[in-house]
């Protein structure tokens, strides 16, 4: 299929696109929703999540051994079409060796900060970033959980100096305008004493990672 076709398909209506093998996602459960909304807004009913527990974001050593698991587990019961809905996202190329092991396809790119805002934008403002801390929608609405709770900071706030105190900024990169989730964003950069900069991002390399499935 020629890619202009491919890429009409991609847009046709629902109802009229031509039925698609089902593709099973393991998931970060950290951009579940944002899966879930990329595929309504393309109509990808051929794509069935599975997500893996969102804290491993703090714990990337889990990564892989759960990956692992769940692809053992969904061949168990003879699903054959598998992505893998993550970036390396800290597991020093562990990702990469697995997917290449097990002819796995994932989403490029280092990690969700880069490929919502665009692997090939986010690389191109690394030097300005280069003393950034960044949120997403998840991490803004679970700062506390995902932030403060597993660096100890809700015990020890004297550490925030030691673990932020190199930084300069905190980017929100935003997949949806929500001003609730601009405030909370606000202020977890005043918490951490950070400079403030908002960039409403969308989905942006996630949708064509789901799409081409």
């Amino acid at each position: 299929m020629g890619s202009d076709q491919k890429k009409a398909e991609n847009y046709l209506p629902t109802q009229e696109r031509p039925n698609r093998e089902k593709v099973h996602v393991i998931a970060c459960g950290a951009i579940a929703r944002e899966i879930l909304a990329v595929c309504a807004q393309q109509g990808l009913h051929h794509v069935e999540i599975q997500c893996l527990p969102a804290i491993w974001h703090a714990y990337p050593q889990k990564i892989v051994p759960g990956l692992e698991k769940a692809l053992a587990e969904a061949r168990n019961q003879g699903i054959e079409k598998i992505f893998f809905a993550y970036a390396d996202c800290g597991t020093g190329g562990d990702i990469d060796r697995l997917c290449a092991r097990e002819g796995i396809g994932r989403i490029a790119g280092p990690h969700c900060y880069s490929f919502f805002s665009g692997n090939d934008t986010f690389q191109s403002q690394a030097d300005d970033d280069l003393l950034s801390f960044f949120l997403t929608d998840f991490l803004a609405r679970q700062f506390d959980a995902f932030v403060i709770e597993p660096l100890g900071l809700d015990r020890y706030p004297q550490l925030k100096e030691t673990y932020f105190g190199n930084y300069r900024k905190l980017v929100y990169l935003s997949q949806e305008q929500d001003e609730a989730l601009q405030e909370k964003a606000r202020g977890a950069a005043a918490y951490l004493g950070l400079d403030y900069e908002y960039r409403f991002t969308g989905y942006g390399d996630l949708s064509s990672s789901l799409r081409d499935l």
